[in-house]
């Protein structure tokens, strides 16, 4: 079972840089659209725990 995920991790590795290298455009893109919704799920974390404290 570890040596199936330590192949797997791998195939995703190898699949992340190729992505990038082809199209970095696109990939920054994706990475920018990802951080958005980490930040705004994040605010929106920071709000509701305010709310219930605050």
């Amino acid at each position: 079972m570890r040596r199936l995920r330590t192949v797997v991790v791998w195939l995703v590795v190898i699949f992340l840089i190729y992505a990038v290298v082809t199209s970095p455009d696109r990939a920054a893109d994706i990475l920018e659209a990802a951080w958005d919704v980490i930040t705004t799920a994040f605010g929106r974390l920071v709000d509701l725990v305010g709310g219930l404290f605050g």
